[in-house]
């Protein structure tokens, strides 16, 4: 397979190329306990940035539980602007269209290296036009933990949105008016950043099933509103009724049991989108059919896994992040819906959920024929996205498979070469679409096994000239030459680069 690191990244462009042995390193520094003992909380954030010396040059965290209603970030950087703060660095596990304050500031000059996992919006708008003066790091969720971990990212202060917590730090994502679930993408900021504050706009006196422990954090600063908790439900989280998606899930979950990947007590992760989920409809009726159940399902859980788990058809659920409310009601009161971190989810230093799955369904925005997956950029090369968990569970999971139409708005999906490389195709066993199903040729066990079971397959080829000859060959939308960020991968290695676009369509 063509290596996309030689194609895109200019030799000796970034330090981060070789990524990182993780059979002999382990976290160089430990886990830091909160340096204020008491006395902890505050009801001011301009109290904050003087206690805690928020100056110029600073690195801070954030974390995306509350998604498109998340209003913390936003309160720090107007602090941070308001005092006239210069050469940040952010760290928040994603980035959404609500974070304008961000665009603003990058334009500015205040904010000059970002490391995320995921990233929408009006941020996303002025890097693609080369806005920022230093680079986007665009990490994996459980690469970020692992960059964490191991001091590759150095936090100076974290700022942890925590829907319920008391006076000395102990919190979760449970309960009170912004609950939003697990709070599993902050646990690494919480024990490796050199200062930690839990932002909360709900007090109480004791908080059990604790994921934000107060023996790590310096500050608890009350506000009244940390966001809305409906903003966690941003993007697709119901199954699609398209035809062609339901077409498309149908021949997935097919070829999953063709494979023979549905046996009792197998393990599974869907994303959010209306295809994938209609695969776990599937897989749904197949567990009932053969009276068998999975032993977990992992990921951002949504209220149709919690269904199928409250039938009894899957044993636990390993939730990182609530993708709806249902999910956030579910995790408040089922011992076995269990809140991890995002080590725990995906951190090659851990024992970890992605490396113990089956089956893994995700999405694509791009496929090329060297079954890399693209779900970072659009086809102009506009950031529309990140990894997340998606090259996570797709290097761990023992069969990874994507689901797509081979058509979306009138431009191919399956493609010469993905504009940017998110997933490699290393890590990618099967192509599943409406007109066909490739198997990734390395993968010739699953070529045996689907073969003569009257399943459509086709080469990845075959169906780029299918796109092709409906669509036509779309002209590639030419980039500018400077690289704005690169995508690494779960061990920090450099899997591309992104390029500078004009930043608009």
């Amino acid at each position: 397979m063509k290596n996309a690191l030689d194609r895109h990244v200019p030799a000796g462009f970034s330090p981060y190329s070789g990524g990182i042995d993780k059979d002999t390193l382990r976290p160089r520094i430990n886990k830091r306990p909160a340096v204020n003992k008491k006395d902890k909380l505050v009801s001011d954030i301009a109290l904050v940035f003087d206690r805690l010396k928020i100056g110029d040059g600073a690195t801070l965290s954030f974390h995306h539980h509350l998604r498109a209603g998340d209003e913390v970030m936003n309160l720090a950087l107007s602090e941070a602007k308001r005092r006239g703060l210069k050469n940040l660095t952010l760290a928040p596990s994603s980035v959404f269209p609500n974070h304008k304050l961000l665009a603003e500031m990058i334009e500015s000059g205040a904010v000059r290296r970002i490391y995320t996992d995921y990233l929408n919006g009006p941020a996303a708008a002025a890097i693609c036009g080369g806005k920022m003066d230093g680079l986007l790091v665009m990490d994996t969720h459980g690469g970020r933990s692992y960059a964490i971990e191991t001091g590759d990212i150095e936090i100076d202060v974290a700022f942890i949105a925590t829907p319920c917590a008391t006076a000395a730090g102990d919190g979760n994502g449970f309960f009170g008016p912004s609950a939003c679930g697990s709070l599993g993408y902050a646990v690494s900021d919480m024990y490796y950043a050199k200062r930690k504050v839990v932002v909360t706009d709900y007090l109480v006196e004791e908080v059990e099933n604790k994921q934000i422990i107060g023996e790590y954090i310096d500050y608890v600063l009350k506000v009244d509103r940390i966001g809305r908790r409906e903003g966690i439900m941003s993007g697709t989280t119901r199954i699609t009724r398209d035809p062609v998606g339901l077409l498309i899930a149908d021949a997935a979950a097919r070829v999953l049991a063709a494979a023979g990947a549905l046996e009792d007590g197998f393990s599974f992760q869907t994303g959010a989108g209306g295809i994938s989920l209609a695969v776990a409809d599937r897989l749904k009726r197949y567990i009932k059919e053969k009276n068998i159940s999975a032993a977990f399902a992992s990921g951002g859980i949504t209220e149709y896994i919690v269904a199928m788990h409250n039938e009894g058809l899957v044993r636990d659920l390993y939730d990182v992040q609530c993708f709806d409310l249902a999910a956030v009601a579910s995790i408040g009161k089922n011992a076995r819906h269990r809140a991890i971190s995002a080590a725990q989810y995906a951190s090659i230093l851990e024992n970890n959920v992605a490396d113990r799955l089956d089956i893994v369904i995700l999405g694509a925005t791009e496929v090329d024929t060297d079954f890399n997956v693209n779900v970072t950029t659009a086809s102009d090369g506009l950031i529309i996205g990140g990894s997340g968990g998606h090259a996570d569970t797709a290097n761990g999971a023992r069969i990874t498979v994507i689901v797509t139409p081979l058509l979306k708005t009138r431009l191919p999906v399956v493609k010469d070469r993905v504009v940017t490389v998110t997933t490699p195709g290393r890590d990618v066993d099967i192509v599943v679409t409406e007109r066909g199903i490739a198997v990734n040729p390395a993968r010739a066990d699953l070529l045996e096994k689907l073969a003569g079971k009257g399943l459509p397959l086709v080469t990845i080829e075959e169906l780029r000239d299918k796109a092709i000859k409906i669509a036509g060959r779309p002209e590639r939308v030419p980039l500018g030459k400077r690289v704005v960020g690169v995508v690494r991968h779960r061990d920090l290695s450099v899997v591309d680069a992104i390029y500078e676009t004009g930043g608009r369509r």
